[in-house]
């Protein structure tokens, strides 16, 4: 394949995303909620409720909470007063999962205007007459969305990383973030959600006819993040970095699966035809 080839088609798709406004603000929008403001809230508004906090901390059900974490995450939370205990399991765990939506909604929506996009503009037809094979097209298509998606998650976990420590290093007085369970996340299953929602966004847009339809269908992945996020909220699923390993493992696995139907399924005749 050629790189030079599979690059040019890689930025074409990259500026039409950013020209679609449909596209591109809520993937502008929504990171500075989770990575900005949710943190700046917290990390602000709790030192200045401590008693508030303390009683919270004390009540039953958060006790329960607490002693049902595994022995890994109770241990960062020793030697804590209550506001630290908070920020950090919020921060630190509680919201750990919601982190990946990040990348979903970067690799969804640019795979989704990358393929769909293309049938839906009635611009499909003049990749038949470029001088490029399906699979460097495919492969164009696939980088255009897979890299931004990935670099962006880690600028964004910089981001936060800075935001976490040092908003409230005062009451810190140390560096506390990231914990190592966040390495598995950014590292190991980051790439592995982008792979798989690229993946079963190329299915999905050999069915449907327009952008939207292909980017509400494979959005449906960010189910399995609110999951994990509700999972954490009542102590019933804790994401450690045994977990973490495990839903890594598992999204790579099907990644392979839909992946290489994706693949085969690609047909530049076919999806004009479709």
């Amino acid at each position: 394949m050629n790189f030079k080839k599979i690059t040019v088609i890689a930025r074409k798709d990259l500026l039409e995303v950013r020209q679609n406004k449909a596209a591109f603000l809520p993937m502008m929008i929504i990171p500075l909620i989770f990575i900005v403001l949710i943190p700046l809230l917290i990390t602000l508004v709790l030192p200045g409720i401590g008693g508030a906090v303390e009683d919270f901390t004390n009540d039953p059900d958060m006790q329960v909470f607490f002693e049902v974490m595994p022995i890994q995450m109770r241990n960062t939370l020793t030697g804590l007063d209550p506001t630290q205990t908070m920020i950090v399991t919020m921060l630190g765990y509680v919201f750990a999962p919601m982190f990946l939506i990040v990348p979903l909604m970067f690799a969804t929506t640019i795979a989704a205007e990358s393929f769909a996009g293309e049938k839906e503009r009635k611009t499909l037809e003049a990749l038949l007459y470029l001088p490029i094979s399906d699979q460097e097209l495919f492969a164009g298509k696939v980088m255009a969305a897979a890299l931004p998606a990935i670099l962006i998650t880690w600028l964004c976990f910089v981001l936060y990383s800075i935001i976490v420590n040092v908003v409230p290093y005062s009451y810190f007085g140390r560096i506390w973030f990231p914990l190592p369970v966040w390495w598995w996340l950014i590292f190991w299953v980051t790439p592995a959600l982008v792979a798989m929602s690229i993946s079963l966004t190329v299915l999905v847009s050999t069915k449907v006819q327009t952008f939207m339809g292909a980017y509400q269908t494979s959005s449906s992945v960010v189910l399995v993040v609110v999951v994990f996020f509700i999972g954490q909220m009542t102590g019933v699923l804790f994401l450690s970095q045994r977990v973490a390993f495990f839903i890594g493992l598992g999204c790579w696995a099907l990644t392979a699966i839909i992946g290489r139907i994706a693949v085969s399924s690609f047909n530049r005749q076919k999806l004009l035809t479709d």
